[in-house]
């Protein structure tokens, strides 16, 4: 059973296969004030996108069992996780990768080489109208 959420606590569902990068951003995540759950495949995203009700997935794209892509793909087409703001952060920057993701309906695209997690934290404020 899920704890309650603490008062004006966001959540933040972090779907990354590697855990030292997990590691980092959990730690700033929680350090910035956020509630944060991370995943480490698509199977598992999928699930907890239903049973945690993040208000954002911050979504790596290549993972073990089910890709990024289609974790987005599943979430816009499920009616409880339709409206979820969802951020992909991943190693690919090819401009075909980017277009995919948008054309799935993703909030923001990061390339991981481009942003360091400052910026990141800064995305996801600006989706969670956090100033």
């Amino acid at each position: 059973m899920d704890e309650p959420q603490n008062s004006g606590s966001k959540r933040i569902l972090l779907v990354e296969d590697d855990d030292g990068l997990a590691t980092v951003y959990v730690t700033r995540l929680q350090a910035e004030g956020f509630d944060v759950r991370r995943v480490a495949d698509g199977e598992d995203a999928l699930a907890s996108a239903i049973s945690y009700h993040p208000d954002l997935v911050l979504l790596d794209v290549m993972m073990p069992k089910v890709s990024g892509f289609d974790v987005l793909d599943i979430l816009r087409n499920t009616p409880e996780t339709a409206n979820l703001k969802i951020i992909m952060l991943t190693a690919l920057s090819q401009e075909s990768d980017k277009q995919r993701a948008e054309s799935l309906g993703v909030d923001d695209y990061l390339v991981k080489s481009q942003v360091v997690i400052a910026d990141v934290i800064d995305r996801i404020k600006h989706h969670l109208g956090i100033n």
